[in-house]
């Protein structure tokens, strides 16, 4: 029962970060019409800013709350420079953003010396029920995904700065003449879905050996999710990430992992052969 319960929290709060991971994809790919190749590595920042929090000695908590602000900085920043320049080519952004992201992923791997490190987690005790043990962070991982995404959902039904959003995601052009300055929300949309994955990375990387590469996985998986869910609402992104983050962490119990991966990509192009649009999906106009 105890490994019953271990395993359902595991693939819980790894789910829940996956729904994150994929919630900040599926917004940039819903209002700028690209995939973002660096998401990814957005993540790995996240982790690495925790890392250092830990470095540094400041308290862990610290990190968890500066890793979405420098990374949704970061991530402005680049749009600012870099990225808009090629919405008219989309090809182009996502060759851009590949880049970007290689730059960040080779840098980082640069700074820690290519080793596989362990970041501590903020909480580290047990909560014990019976004979039931579930480790603190796990509880605390699933908890903050969930305000989180709750958090981004008020905000972007709920709020005047959603309703912009909303009017730049379905008509760019009504938006513009309606005075909304479509550039300010893009950037702004940016910076939020990589603050999403610097969150994401920050929340995982005291589950895992923390690496350079750590973002890699959840980036594939995270395309995956988004071509399954859809893009242009907030629930399509966000039902594609849970499915796949159920399937990717659940079915390495039940299989060898590796034949587990090419499960989940098998289970996610069958989804998509049959429903292209994504199953929750509303086009961009």
């Amino acid at each position: 029962m105890e490994g019953t319960f271990q395993v359902f929290f595991s693939i819980l709060s790894w789910t829940s970060v996956m729904v994150l991971v994929v919630l900040g994809l599926g917004v940039i790919a819903s209002m700028m019409g690209i995939f973002n190749f660096a998401h990814g590595d957005f993540m790995l920042l996240g982790g690495y800013t925790l890392y250092l929090f830990s470095v540094w000695g400041f308290p862990l908590w610290f990190g968890i709350v500066a890793a979405p602000i420098v990374v949704g900085i970061v991530g402005v920043i680049l749009e600012r420079t870099v990225i808009h320049r090629f919405y008219a080519a989309p090809i182009a952004a996502m060759l851009g953003t590949y880049a970007l992201g290689v730059v960040i992923r080779e840098t980082v791997r640069g700074l820690i010396d290519g080793m596989y490190l362990r970041v501590p987690a903020p909480m580290q005790g047990l909560v014990v029920v019976g004979d039931i043990s579930i480790a603190e962070w796990r509880i605390a991982v699933l908890v903050i995904s969930l305000l989180v995404l709750l958090g981004s959902y008020l905000l972007v039904n709920r709020t005047n700065f959603g309703l912009r959003v909303r009017a730049s995601l379905e008509n760019p052009e009504l938006a513009r003449a309606s005075g909304i300055s479509t550039s300010q929300i893009y950037a702004v949309t940016f910076g939020f879905g990589a603050a999403l994955a610097g969150l994401a990375g920050a929340l995982m990387a005291p589950l895992l050996m923390f690496s350079a590469d750590m973002g890699l996985k959840f980036l594939i998986q995270g395309f995956l999710a988004v071509m399954l869910g859809g893009i242009g609402t907030f629930e399509g992104p966000a039902l594609g990430g849970a499915i796949i983050g159920v399937m990717a962490s659940g079915l390495p119990y039940a299989l060898n992992p590796i034949l587990a991966d090419v499960l989940v990509f098998v289970i996610a192009i069958v989804f998509v052969k049959f429903k292209p649009m994504g199953l929750v999906a509303k086009g961009r106009r």
